[in-house]
């Protein structure tokens, strides 16, 4: 009986893992928490690189998706109070667009479909995992199915759970620094259209961005100490509208409505490392990032697309070994690594409101507009990764 991967989480960076392995032939065990379906109505929203949309048309997805998604052809960023600013345009480094902005439902029901056309997946759905325990020989995951404690166990096992708290795994260390900011976020109809056009606007409160999502509506993500998020979410619909507007500015004129709101708290966390023996840790279970930058869920979706090559060119007897697993470390720790850095790096510089450093800002942002070099290298990270 050929060897068999066991992937803990069935959500998109999971699904793309489980996908990305069976284009290769192997075998997988899939533990999904949520029954089947469950996340289609999901409306969250995604942003989605170019780099991402790349790696969903390999594996016959996009074609799912691409009426369900909203491009965006150029990203203008600007500072509150100042001059400085620069516009990112797909046209000038040759790309259909710099990102998309779909629904995390969606994205979900287009790899379920997907997967269902191959044989060499078991996906067990309402199975919620309790323990992982990894081993010298093999890793061993305990869940609850059916009412049953039940264990499977792996040369390989891959957790891509979106960072739910399993406690601790023997051999893993989890580094967490808590901002003290929340996000909101939320979806806004516009007065004006948006013309594919994404916004990211630094402001003394934090970062608030509008991403294209729809014919004229906008994904919403505004940062800010909790306590001043806590105090815009308490507001009636009419004066949130009204407080967005001074604070966005009249780019795309008045906002006219405003969906369901929902915050969270802003955290950077990773894993060191991101393997123990005969486990890898993917996405946002291992690293999870600021969303100022965009960056998270797409290296989350490259962890899975690399780990698969990294599985499926090695020989399923060497599956979890240290000479793998440090391969894999290897191939991700840059990008994994810059991006970290460049997102803590983002916030730090644009949440605060210093004089001296908000002429800094001002600067850096005219000097990414007229240095093409410097632009054309930040398209190429947001896009394909440092790898990029």
């Amino acid at each position: 009986m050929p060897e068999t991967v066991i992937i803990v989480g069935g959500g998109p960076v999971g699904a793309t893992l489980a996908l990305t392995l069976q284009h290769k032939g192997v075998a997988v065990t899939m533990l999904e928490a949520r029954a089947k379906g469950a996340a289609y109505q999901d409306q969250r929203a995604l942003a989605l690189s170019y780099g991402s949309r790349v790696i969903l048309e390999k594996l016959g997805v996009w074609e799912k998706l691409d009426h369900q998604a909203t491009g965006i052809n150029a990203i203008h960023i600007s500072q509150r109070g100042s001059f400085g600013r620069s516009i990112l345009k797909a046209k000038d480094h040759d790309l259909p667009d710099l990102g998309y902005v779909l629904s995390y439902g969606a994205l979900t029901q287009a790899l379920d479909e997907t997967l269902a056309a191959f044989n060499g997946i078991n996906i067990i759905y309402e199975a919620e995992a309790q323990h992982i325990e990894p081993a010298l020989d093999k890793a061993t995951v305990t869940f609850n199915y059916e009412a049953n404690i039940q264990q499977l166990s792996s040369s390989l096992l891959v957790l891509a759970d979106g960072g739910r708290s399993l406690g601790d795994i023997s051999g893993i260390a989890r580094e967490t620094k808590m901002y003290g900011h929340d996000a909101l976020v939320s979806k806004v109809e516009c007065e004006l259209p948006h013309n594919n056009v994404a916004y990211e606007r630094f402001t003394p409160m934090g970062p608030v961005a509008l991403l294209p999502n729809g014919a004229r509506s906008f994904s919403l993500v505004w940062t800010g100490k909790q306590e001043q998020v806590a105090q815009v979410m308490a507001l009636e619909d009419a004066d949130f509208l009204n407080q967005l507007h001074r604070h966005f500015g009249d780019r795309v004129g008045r906002f006219l409505s405003v969906g369901k709101r929902l915050t969270f708290p802003l955290k950077l966390s990773y894993l060191n490392p991101v393997t123990a023996s005969h486990l890898v840790v993917i996405g946002n279970a291992a690293q999870t990032m600021h969303p100022v930058a965009g960056q998270g869920f797409n290296v989350g979706l490259r962890d899975a697309y690399e780990l698969a090559q990294q599985i499926s060119s090695t020989d399923p007897a060497d599956w979890g070994q240290d000479f793998m697993l440090q391969a894999y470390q290897q191939g991700r720790k840059k990008d994994t690594k810059r991006g970290l850095i460049f997102t803590d790096f983002l916030v730090n510089l644009f949440s605060n409101d210093i004089i001296a450093v908000s002429g800094v800002r001002g600067m850096s942002l005219g000097m990414i507009d007229l240095i093409k070099p410097l632009k054309s290298s930040l398209v190429r990270k947001m896009s394909f990764g440092s790898r990029g």
